[in-house]
C-alpha cells in the first residue's frame, strides 16, 4: 500500500479585505448551509478541519428558503452551500468552495499532478457518486414521501452508485487515501455521501477497503459529523495542526 508521511495542515486565515485607507483586515466568512446537505457538510467539514472560524447561517431547502428573492440576488441557481467571502462576493458549487478554502495548505496539493488527481476524484464524486447515492439520500431520508415519489429512479441510483462505490473501492485496496497520499479536499468531496450511503439503502459490508476509509477520515484531529459542530473553530487544537 502506498504510504507518504501525513503533514500538518496549516490553518487558514479567515477572509481579507481593504479597510477605508487599504490597510488589510480580517472578516470573518459567512456560510450559507443545511445541516442534512451532503454537499454543505462538504465545507464544514473542510473548515473544521483547517479550525478556520465561519458564520453559519441554516437555509432549508426543504421550505424553500434558498428560492427567495434575497437569497437568489446572492445565488441565481438557488442552491447551498454558498460561501459570502467578502461583503457582497459570493462564491457557490461545493467543490469550487473547497478549492477555495484549502488553497495553501495541504488539503490541496502543491505538485501540478497530484492536484490533477485530487481534481478527477472531485470530478467523479460529482458525476457518478452525488448524482446517484447524494440523489438517494436527499429523496429516502430527507423527503418525507420521497421513496414513493421516486420508485422509478431507485432502480438507477442503485445500480450507479454501486459500480461509483466498487471504483472507490478498488481504489483504496492500495491507497489509504484518494490523492497526495494523504488527506485531501478529494477525500472531503467523496467522505460527505459514502458516509450516508447506509442512510439510503446502500450496503457498504462488501467494501471493506471504503469502511477502513471511512475510519481514517473520523480519526483525523479536528473531524465534525454532520449532525454535530466541531470544536471551536479558530482552535488550533481542533484543526489538524496549527503549524506551517
Amino acid at each position: 500500500m502506498r504510504r507518504r508521511p501525513h503533514h500538518c495542515l496549516p490553518v487558514q486565515q479567515p477572509a481579507r479585505s481593504l479597510g477605508p485607507n487599504g490597510s488589510s483586515h480580517s472578516r470573518m466568512y459567512k456560510l450559507y448551509s443545511m445541516q442534512r446537505s451532503g454537499n454543505s457538510y462538504k465545507v464544514r467539514l473542510a473548515l473544521a478541519f483547517l479550525g478556520v472560524p465561519y458564520h453559519a447561517v441554516e437555509v432549508d431547502i426543504l421550505r424553500g428558503e434558498s428560492r427567495t428573492p434575497d437569497f437568489l440576488a446572492k445565488n441565481p441557481s438557488g442552491q447551498v452551500p454558498l460561501l459570502e467571502v467578502e461583503e457582497g462576493r459570493y462564491l457557490a458549487e461545493s467543490n469550487a468552495i473547497l478549492w477555495y478554502v484549502a488553497i495553501g495548505t495541504a488539503l490541496a496539493p502543491d505538485s501540478a499532478i497530484e492536484r490533477a488527481e485530487a481534481l478527477q476524484w472531485m470530478f467523479f464524486e460529482q458525476h457518478a457518486l452525488e448524482p446517484n447515492i447524494g440523489a438517494a439520500y436527499f429523496w429516502l431520508s430527507l423527503v418525507k414521501g420521497g421513496r414513493d415519489l421516486q420508485t422509478h429512479a431507485l432502480d438507477d441510483w442503485m445500480e450507479r452508485g454501486y459500480a461509483a462505490l466498487q471504483v472507490m473501492e478498488n481504489h483504496l485496496r492500495t491507497h489509504d487515501f484518494f490523492a497526495a497520499g494523504q488527506l485531501t479536499i478529494a477525500d472531503i468531496a467523496l467522505y460527505a455521501y459514502t458516509h450516508v450511503a447506509d442512510r439510503c439503502d446502500f450496503d457498504l459490508t462488501t467494501f471493506p477497503s471504503i469502511r477502513g476509509w471511512l475510519r481514517r477520515i473520523e480519526q483525523q484531529p479536528g473531524f465534525a459529523d454532520m449532525d454535530g459542530s466541531a470544536a471551536p473553530p479558530g482552535n488550533a487544537a481542533a484543526g489538524i495542526a496549527a503549524g506551517i
